[in-house]
């Protein structure tokens, strides 16, 4: 009884004012996840593997915990990022946007955030290495700020990971106020006509292939990332291997989040999360989430005067990577001007090119960085 005693001791005595610190911020987390479904799938496991890696006298993210071997298996090697773009890949129908090609105009457009906060970043004293992690915040996806910041600067893949996370979950609250000060009630209620152009078959099984090489050969360091989204988005278009392309969606998918969320937690330290680089780091994710949609919007306006008033901006706020839930919101702000206004499958097109420019992008960020150093 007095052992027993003696090591609660010992642990209670252990812990620091950071270390509670974070255990709360994982708490904070575990709630914006069970009580306001803010990107439950990642938020939760991150915030109880935050709680995990700051209990003293563990050892469960030391070298042979099992938060420790999952960073190593995981992140160090790329592994989880990786497999997580094969099921996204899988999951996401690339449609919309060869019926509309053009949409990857904004897909391109609203990534302009990365390269601005890579500037600013640069200007508050940070290397180009931590710039250019910070900068692909603004990629609003999770896997690809994930694995840049790991292959940059590991050491700020807590604070880049749950910015990249926590602000794809305030899309529905950030993104409405940017787009109605960036455009008009006019602009707002324009209709736009659906194509009936049908994509074929051919096309969609090589699209993947095309991407995957064309990518490849400018950006070789990218091709890690393209590749994996690239060959699941062609297992689902196939057709042929609908039991691969369902695992991939779902068993390996979901197996590899758990695991993911895990990791990163474990990254979520007292001694590596507070501090003032945090906060910095957190302003200039915003920044970039920012300038991404206002970037987009601006572009959807340029369109709309191009088209003489056929286009409609609000698509543009989807370009982003936060894919589908962007969509969904020009959807609804869009009907908010009218009722009667669809605006959803253009939007998709839109959010399909973020989705596919947000890879790209990570990847030249990676590229340009590698070749400067």
């Amino acid at each position: 009884m007095n052992n027993i005693i003696e090591i609660i001791f010992l642990a209670i005595s252990a812990l620091t004012w950071k270390q509670i610190v974070m255990m709360a911020v994982g708490g904070v987390l575990i709630y914006l996840a069970v009580a306001k479904d803010y990107e439950p799938m990642l938020l939760l496991p991150i915030g109880f593997g935050a709680i995990l890696t700051n209990l003293p006298l563990t050892g469960i993210s030391g070298e042979h915990g099992l938060l420790g071997v999952l960073y190593r298996i995981g992140i160090e090697t790329e592994l989880f990022p990786l497999l997580l773009f094969i099921g996204l890949g899988a999951m996401t129908d690339f449609g919309p946007l060869l019926e509309n090609p053009k949409m990857a105009l904004l897909g391109a457009a609203g990534h302009i955030g990365i390269f601005g906060t890579l500037l600013l970043a640069l200007a508050l004293g940070f290397d180009l290495k931590e710039a250019g992690s910070i900068s692909v915040i603004g990629t609003m996806d999770g896997p690809t700020a994930i694995l840049v910041a790991g292959r940059l600067a590991p050491d700020m893949l807590a604070p880049i990971t749950v910015a990249a996370y926590s602000y794809m979950a305030l899309v529905p609250i950030i993104q409405p106020p940017i787009m109605r000060l960036l455009t008009t009630d006019a602009e707002r209620r324009v209709r736009m006509p659906y194509s009936e152009r049908e994509v074929s078959k051919t096309t969609r099984v090589l699209f993947p292939i095309v991407v995957t090489i064309f990518v490849s050969l400018i950006a070789p360091v990218a091709s890690p990332l393209i590749a994996t989204i690239m060959f699941g988005n062609l297992m689902r278009e196939s057709g042929v291997v609908d039991r691969l392309s369902n695992a991939a969606q779902n068993e390996i998918a979901n197996v590899t989040t758990i695991f993911l969320g895990l990791a990163v937690g474990s990254t979520m330290t007292g001694e590596a999360f507070i501090r003032l680089e945090t906060f910095n780091i957190l302003i200039l994710g915003l920044f970039a989430f920012v300038l991404d949609m206002a970037g987009g919007v601006l572009f959807g306006k340029l369109l709309y005067a191009l088209s003489g008033g056929k286009f409609n901006p609000l698509i543009g706020a989807a370009g982003i990577s936060a894919f589908p839930m962007s969509a969904r919101v020009v959807q609804r702000v869009g009907q908010e001007y009218d009722y009667e206004n669809f605006l959803l499958m253009h939007a998709m097109g839109a959010n399909t090119a973020g989705q596919l420019g947000s890879v790209i992008a990570g990847g030249l960020v990676l590229a340009l960085i590698s070749g400067m150093i």
